[in-house]
C-alpha cells in the first residue's frame, strides 16, 4: 500500500523544514510543540480525516526492521568515549544517580503504593504502566530510546501519545525550572558548603578528515541488513547494534561524529512519522492523577541528584546540568550550561549524548523491574 509510505514522506519533509524555519513565529511554535510530536500527530490528523486505519501496514514492519536499528546506531556512534574523560568521575557520577532514579523510581512507587487507585486501576487496571518505560527513555535517552522501548513493551498507541503530549508540557516547564536553577548554583554551594567548585578541563576537539557521510550510510546499512539476515530477535538486535555503534565511534578514527548525530535525528523523525499511522486520535486521553505522579517522579530526580552532589562535594551547577542531559537533551542541557558558565557547555553536550546512548538500557532495566517485581 502506497498512501501510509506518502503520508509519512510528506510529514517528515514538512517537519523538518518547518523545524529549520527561521522564522520567529514557527520558531514559537517548536519551542513547545517539539518536531518528534508534530511528526506523530500529523499522520494521525490525516488518518483521521481520511477515516482510514493504516494500523496495520507493511510500512510499520518495515521501521521496525530497518528505521528504528538505523536510528539506534546511528546515535550510538555519535559518542566518543575518549571525551568522558574531561567531564571527570564526580560529575557522571552525579549525572548516573539521575538516570538510575528515572529508572527504578517507579517500581519502589508502585510497590509502596499498590493498594491505592492511582497504582491498583490507573497503572494495572488501564495499562498506564507500559507508559512507564517510554518515559523512562525519552528522559534518558530520548526519543530513539523511547521508540525502541514502546515497541518492546507493547505500549498502546493511545497511552503512548497521553505520554507523549504530558511529556512534552513537563519537559517545557523543567527546562525553564533548570535555567532558574543553575543561575542559583553558587548559593546552593554556600548553603550546602560545596568546596570542590573548579571548572573541569577542556574537551579535545576532533579534527582530521572525516568519513564521507556515503560512505557512513553504507557502513551503517550494511550493517543493519546483515543484523536482520541473522538475528530474529528485536531485543538482540538493539543490544548488539547499540555495542556496535560504540565500537564503531571509537575505533574508527574517520568516523563522522556529527554526521551520524544529524542522520539519527532524521531517523527518529521518520520513525515518528510510521508510528503516528497507528494512532486513533479518538482514543486519546488525559490522566490528571498519572500527570500528578510524573511530577514527583521528576522532582524526586531532582532533589536525589542533589543529595548525591553534596555527598560528593561537587558544584552544585552540576545538577541541571545533569537533569537537562537525561531529561532535555543535546538541545537544552547545553543552553542551560550557558547560563551559568559557557565554557561548560562541550561538557553538556557529551552527557547528553551519554543519555542518548544509555537509555535504552534504563529502559529494559525498568521493563525488567516491572514485570519480575510489579506486575
Amino acid at each position: 500500500m502506497i498512501v501510509p509510505w506518502v503520508i509519512a514522506t510528506i510529514t517528515v519533509i514538512a517537519v523538518y523544514f518547518l523545524d529549520r524555519w527561521e522564522n520567529r513565529h514557527i520558531k514559537s511554535i517548536f519551542d513547545w510543540v517539539p518536531a518528534i510530536l508534530l511528526a506523530y500527530i500529523i499522520p494521525a490528523i490525516i488518518s483521521y480525516v481520511l477515516n482510514v486505519d493504516y494500523s496495520q501496514a507493511t510500512i510499520h514492519d518495515f521501521s521496525k526492521d530497518y528505521f528504528i536499528p538505523l536510528a539506534i546506531i546511528a546515535v550510538m556512534s555519535s559518542l566518543s568515549l575518549t571525551q568522558l574523560k574531561a567531564i571527570g568521575l564526580k560529575p557522571l557520577l552525579v549525572f548516573a544517580s539521575g538516570s538510575l532514579f528515572i529508572a527504578v523510581f517507579p517500581i519502589v512507587f508502585l510497590l509502596l503504593f499498590s493498594e491505592t487507585d492511582l497504582v491498583s486501576e490507573i497503572m494495572i487496571q488501564e495499562g498506564y504502566w507500559l507508559g512507564l518505560p517510554p518515559i523512562v527513555g525519552s528522559w534518558i535517552g530520548g526519543s530513539t530510546s523511547q521508540l525502541v522501548l514502546k515497541e518492546l513493551v507493547e505500549c498502546p498507541e493511545n497511552i503512548f501519545l497521553t505520554v507523549l503530549v504530558m511529556d512534552n508540557i513537563l519537559v517545557n516547564i523543567w527546562t525553564i525550572l533548570m535555567f532558574q536553577s543553575i543561575k542559583k548554583s553558587d548559593k546552593l554551594n554556600a548553603g550546602f558548603k560545596v568546596t570542590d567548585i573548579a571548572i573541569p578541563e577542556d574537551i579535545r576537539v576532533e579534527t582530521g578528515v572525516k568519513l564521507n557521510p556515503m560512505v557512513s550510510i553504507a557502513i551503517i546499512l550494511g550493517i543493519v541488513v546483515l543484523c536482520n539476515f541473522l538475528i530474529e530477535s528485536f531485543v538482540a538486535k538493539v543490544v548488539l547494534l547499540s555495542f556496535l555503534g560504540l565500537v564503531i565511534s571509537n575505533f574508527i578514527k574517520q568516523w563522522n561524529y556529527k554526521f551520524a548525530l544529524k542522520a539519527g535525528g532524521i531517523l527518529i523523525i521518520v520513525v515518528m512519522a510510521i508510528l503516528g499511522l497507528k494512532l486513533q486520535i479518538a482514543t486519546l486521553g488525559f490522566n490528571m492523577p498519572f500527570l500528578g505522579f510524573l511530577v514527583v517522579w521528576l522532582v524526586g530526580h531532582f532533589l536525589f541528584m542533589i543529595l548525591i552532589a553534596k555527598l560528593l562535594n561537587i558544584n552544585m551547577a552540576w545538577v541541571p546540568i545533569a537533569s537537562m542531559a537525561n531529561v532535555g537533551g543535546i538541545a537544552t542541557a547545553p543552553a542551560v550550561t550557558a547560563a551559568y558558565n559557557l565554557k561548560w557547555m562541550p561538557h553538556a553536550i557529551v552527557l547528553a549524548i551519554l543519555s542518548m546512548a544509555t537509555g535504552t538500557f534504563w529502559g529494559m532495566l525498568t521493563i525488567w523491574l516491572l514485570k519480575n517485581f510489579v506486575i
